[in-house]
C-alpha cells in the first residue's frame, strides 16, 4: 500500500508492504528511510527541505478494516488518508494459513527428531 501526501513544496510518500513489513520512506522521489515493521503502528519523523519537521504515523484501524496514515506538521494534523485492507484479505489469509501450516509442521518434526 501507499500514501502520498504534498507538504509545502516537498512530496512525501510511505510505502509499507503487508508480504514482507517493509517499510519505505521517499522525500521528492528519494528514498529515506527503509524499515521492517510487523507492529500495526509505525511512525516516521521527516524533516522538509524548508527545515520543518513532519510527521507520517500509520497504524491499523480494526474497527473499520482500514490502514490510517495520519500526517502532521508542527504538531498540527494536516491529513488523514486511508486505505481498506478488504482487497488484501483474501490473499492474506490464505498466506496466513499456509505459514501457520508450515510452522506447525515444522515443530511437528522438530519434535520429532529432538
Amino acid at each position: 500500500m501507499r500514501f502520498q501526501y504534498q507538504v509545502d513544496q516537498d512530496t512525501i510518500e510511505l510505502k509499507a508492504s503487508n508480504w514482507f513489513g517493509l517499510e519505505e520512506l521517499f522525500l521528492n522521489g528519494r528514498c529515506i528511510r527503509k524499515t521492517y515493521n510487523f507492529s500495526p503502528f509505525s511512525n516516521h519523523k521527516v524533516k522538509l527541505s524548508n527545515g520543518h519537521n513532519c510527521n507520517f504515523q500509520m497504524f491499523v484501524d480494526p474497527t473499520n478494516n482500514q490502514v490510517v496514515c495520519r500526517i502532521y506538521k508542527k504538531d498540527q494534523l494536516l491529513a488523514r488518508l486511508t486505505h481498506h485492507k478488504e482487497k488484501h484479505n483474501a490473499n492474506s489469509n490464505v498466506i496466513n494459513g499456509v505459514l501457520i501450516v508450515i510452522g506447525i509442521f515444522s515443530l511437528a518434526l522438530f519434535s520429532l527428531y529432538s
